[in-house]
Parts: C-alpha cells; sequence; structure tokens
C-alpha cells in the first residue's frame, strides 16, 4: 500500500517555502522605525510610539481603529487577464480609506491569501501589489497568512483579505457627529471603478456585450482590462495632511468612503439624525467608464448610483468657514476636490438634487 503524503494530496512543502522566501524584502521595504522585526516569529510586532524624541507622537489618549475588507469579483478579472500585480493594491485601498473616514494614521497591515495550488510566482505578484498599496498608504506590512486548499479553489484562483490598524487621539476621532447644518461637502474623484460593483460589471461587459479583457473600447481610450483593472485610489497621505494641519481646530466633521452603496448610502451611515445632505448633480465630471457601463447594460441611474462611486472616491463633510482651504490643500496634495453638496437640517438623509 502507497503511503499518503502532503504532497499527493496537492500542497508541496517545498515549493511553499520557496513562495515564502520570495516574500520579506516585500515586507521590509514597507517597515517604519516602529517595526520591531521579529523573523521566524509567530506574530508581527509594532511599537505604538517612536523611540526617536523628533519623530514621538506622544499620544494622550489614543485610540486603536481596525478594518477588514477584500476585493471581490474584480479578483475574477485579474484571474482571467494574468495581470496579478495591482489587486493588492485595491485590496490595502479598501481598508485603509475605511480607517482614514474615523481619522485614523495607518499603522499596519496583515493579508490573507488563499489559493488553490502553491505558486510562488502568483503569489509574488499579489504580495507586490499589496507591498506597493502598504509603501503608498505609508503603512507596515507585518505579517500575513498564505493558505494552499485544493479542495476549496481551482488551479489558478485565489482570494484575499486584509486587515487595517490604525490610530487616532480620541479628541480628534471623525465619527460624523459634528456634522451641522451649514457644513461643506467636499467630493474627492475616484480614478474609475475602484473595487466595487464587479458582479454587474463583468455581467454587462462580458455577458451582455460579450466583450473580452483585451478589446480596446474607443470611448475609454484604453482596453476593457486596462480600465477595469485601474487599482482604487489611496486617500491617506492627502486626508493625513489635512487632519495633521489641523491639529487644534476639528474642521473635518464626517468622512464617507464611497464603496457599494454609492454616495447617499455611504454618507448616510455617518449623518446625525437631525441633518440632511444634499449632493448637486453634475457638480463634478463624470468619468467616462460609467457612461460606458450603463450605455452597454442599459442601467437605469438610480442603479448606477447605488453600485458604483459615479466619479467620487471620498467624501469629506467640513465646516463652511475652512472649506475652500480644505479643498487647496487637498488639490495641492494630487488631488480633484469639488465642492458637491452641503448639510441642511433635516432626519438624517441624503438628496441627489
Amino acid at each position: 500500500m502507497a503511503k499518503a503524503t502532503y504532497k499527493d494530496a496537492g500542497v508541496d512543502l517545498d515549493v511553499y517555502a520557496e513562495s515564502m522566501s520570495r516574500l520579506p524584502r516585500l515586507a521590509k521595504r514597507t517597515f517604519s522605525p516602529r517595526v520591531m522585526q521579529l523573523d521566524g516569529g509567530f506574530a508581527g510586532l509594532f511599537k505604538l510610539d517612536f523611540d526617536n524624541a523628533l519623530f514621538a507622537r506622544k499620544y494622550e489618549d489614543p485610540v486603536l481603529i481596525s478594518g477588514t475588507d477584500g476585493v471581490g469579483t474584480k479578483l475574477k478579472l485579474a484571474i482571467d487577464s494574468g495581470k496579478h500585480d495591482t489587486v493588492g493594491i485595491d485590496l490595502v485601498a479598501m481598508c485603509v480609506n475605511d480607517a482614514i473616514c474615523c481619522g485614523a494614521e495607518p499603522l499596519f497591515f496583515l493579508d490573507y491569501i488563499a489559493m488553490g495550488k502553491d505558486d510562488p510566482e502568483l503569489l509574488e505578484q499579489l504580495v507586490t501589489g499589496i507591498s506597493d498599496g502598504c509603501v503608498e498608504s505609508d503603512c507596515a506590512l507585518i505579517g500575513g497568512e498564505t493558505a494552499i486548499m485544493p479542495d476549496l479553489y481551482q488551479i489558478g484562483d485565489y482570494d484575499m483579505a486584509g486587515f487595517c490598524v490604525g490610530v487616532a487621539e480620541r479628541k480628534h476621532l471623525i465619527d460624523g457627529k459634528a456634522i451641522a447644518e451649514g457644513d461643506i461637502v467636499l467630493g474627492i474623484a475616484s480614478n474609475g471603478v475602484h473595487s466595487n460593483g464587479f458582479s454587474l460589471i463583468r455581467k454587462v461587459v462580458f455577458d451582455i456585450a460579450g466583450l473580452s479583457m483585451h478589446d480596446h473600447v474607443e470611448a475609454l481610450g484604453s482596453t476593457v482590462g486596462e480600465t477595469l483593472l485601474t487599482p482604487t485610489k489611496i486617500y491617506v497621505r492627502p486626508v493625513r495632511h489635512v487632519l495633521s494641519h489641523y491639529k487644534i481646530k476639528n474642521v473635518v466633521h464626517g468622512i464617507a468612503h464611497i464603496t457599494g452603496g454609492g454616495l447617499e448610502e455611504n454618507l448616510e451611515r455617518i449623518l446625525p439624525k437631525d441633518v440632511d445632505v444634499e449632493i448637486n448633480r453634475g457638480s463634478w465630471p463624470e468619468l467616462a467608464v460609467f457612461n460606458w457601463l450603463q450605455e452597454l447594460g442599459e442601467i437605469e441611474d438610480a442603479e448606477m448610483a447605488r453600485v458604483f462611486n459615479m466619479g467620487i472616491g471620498l467624501a469629506m463633510v467640513v465646516s463652511s468657514y475652512y472649506a475652500s482651504n480644505v479643498q487647496k490643500m487637498l488639490a495641492d496634495n494630487g488631488c480633484d476636490v469639488f465642492e458637491i453638496g452641503k448639510v441642511t437640517s433635516g432626519s438624517g438623509h441624503v438628496k441627489l438634487v
């Protein structure tokens, strides 16, 4: 009788070891002086503050802020196209963009990758994207897990999840409670569909329109794959620049990451029950990708607004007195920013007018 081995069951520990050997350099390029290296350890170590007095935060009442997310069925497009080095950026973006909505400084990131078969080159591409996203968001990649599960995933398939931890002073937490009548809503532009709505996108683009990832779309000036795999924009640095500038006054009253649910549902999550927000349709430029998708699938306006970000990736509710200054600071940090609405008295709802 033949002796059973792990390799026969679909998991090659020698290949797994090769995969793991490719990852330390991708993690170490994200490290800050607060990372405490523990090579071969079972967990990642991170100091809340700096030893160096010049950079010390000197927290008075720090609050840890955490979040987790994935990339959804956008991964299917990466798998079908064979381009795997950008979805890791999406993974980081979906987590850190949520964390900054509470005023957090992202500190460190963990990833979980599940695959049907160990593939060192594929894993390296995936983690390259995660590493790139962490560098862009000043967040240290201090650990992760790669699970090889041949009975759950087909060969070539994979899934990803990310976990972010940040910190903020309690007195500077942003929870929406300070939003008041007269506040201004600033919309920071997205760079495309980001990481939401891909089940609908795949149905429209591939099933209904019969296009492929390599087809060139004149209206977009790019291929289907290039457009749809554009990584989610990371807003950490420009938002942190604004929050760090106003160290005494809390001029930013609310921040919403515009993901599934669109502007209406995501802004309503942070509104007090005694105010409404009026969003002015047409107050920001429409992105060609959304017009293209809507025409391909004959999608109703209301469905588009509920599923997609429609060109606004992050919304900031700010004091009207400081709105122009905040808008300029964001623009100076590379963002396209538009005044898209205002806060009125009401009952906690968002209206597109």
